[in-house]
């Protein structure tokens, strides 16, 4: 079987150059190291919850902070990164002055379902930037983008622009290729999204809802956006956290540059569709770090439906001026 360092190996001089194949090696390397913590917190008093907030205003567990000091070392192994961008830190963090590729990530997405073992992860993404001022560019700039899965196994999903490559740990410590090109169905009667926001939710997804229910769609919510994530890989689906339509001036909660992003390019390389209503993710120009957005995202056949609904909204909304 491929391993990921065969593999990465195989595509440098393509999308992927000798830093670049570093940057790599050492994310694996930092998820690798958190599906070894993962697996002992408990053993280790990893659990429960500190007094530290981050600039979310979320309540900070020891494994987030373990987990971003992991991810910035896997950072700073990299000669080739000038900047990292963490979920859990204030501001981007200049790694080396003569970088080239920013790291842009959440360590442990998912840690308010870690005390009852469900399935956690790290996104991430790589950009090109030597200034700050390059960070904040659209989905459309990513290089590189992927999520590590630490559940009953460890999985690397990674894309670097074109296909999807699924990687599994094993007992050695090695990822190995176990789908060379994953691909999200077109059509799937699973949708994924916490009912309990029903009275949130606008016309368009409400309507959605209400006709996946009529035709025997089942009803899927983790509330780890990772976990989520891969099962939508693996069965199809379709994932919505819409904006909420009492607090529209809030644009949603999922952040855009470490999760709606890198999970839309993945999605969009594996022939799914991820939108943010008559938006696609990939393309909305960022204004902030830590900027939230709505997110669609799953089975291309199904994320159209919800793209016409809204697209018809607007069109209403125009003739009835």
């Amino acid at each position: 079987m491929t391993t990921f360092e065969t593999y990465l190996d195989a595509r440098n001089g393509t999308v992927l150059d000798d830093d670049l194949v570093v940057v790599l090696r050492n994310i694996a390397e930092a998820t690798r190291q958190i599906s070894d913590k993962l697996r002992t917190s408990s053993l280790d008093g990893l659990t429960g919850s500190t007094e530290v907030t981050n600039v979310q205003g979320e309540t900070q567990k020891p494994l987030d902070i373990l987990s971003n000091d992991i991810m910035l070392e896997a950072c700073r192994r990299s000669a080739s990164v000038s900047f990292a961008v963490s979920e859990e830190l204030d501001t981007e963090v200049a790694i080396h002055a003569d970088g080239k590729y920013a790291v842009i990530f959440d360590p442990l997405d998912g840690s308010s379902n870690l005390d009852v073992n469900v399935t956690v992860g790290t996104i991430f993404s790589v950009i090109r930037a030597t200034t700050a001022d390059d960070i904040l560019k659209s989905g459309r700039g990513q290089l590189i983008a992927g999520y590590a899965a630490y559940g009953p196994q460890t999985g690397l999903v990674l894309t670097i622009g074109q296909g999807v490559q699924m990687f599994t740990l094993n007992d050695e410590g090695v990822y190995m290729l176990t789908n060379a090109d994953a691909k999200i169905v077109p059509e799937a009667k699973e949708f994924a999204i916490n009912a309990a926001r029903r009275s949130s939710w606008d016309d368009a997804v409400a309507a959605y809802i209400e006709d996946a229910i009529d035709n025997g769609h089942n009803m899927r919510w983790v509330g780890s956006m990772v976990a989520d994530t891969h099962r939508i890989f693996n069965r199809g689906g379709v994932f919505l956290y819409p904006a909420d339509r009492n607090k529209p001036a809030s644009g949603g909660r999922l952040r855009l540059l470490y999760e709606a992003n890198p999970i839309g390019l993945l999605v969009e390389a594996a022939g799914g569709a991820a939108i943010i209503g008559t938006t696609t993710i990939l393309d909305i120009e960022p204004t902030s770090l830590h900027q939230r957005v709505p997110v669609i995202f799953g089975s291309k056949t199904e994320v159209d439906k919800i793209s016409a609904a809204y697209q018809e909204r607007v069109l209403g909304a125009a003739a009835a001026e």
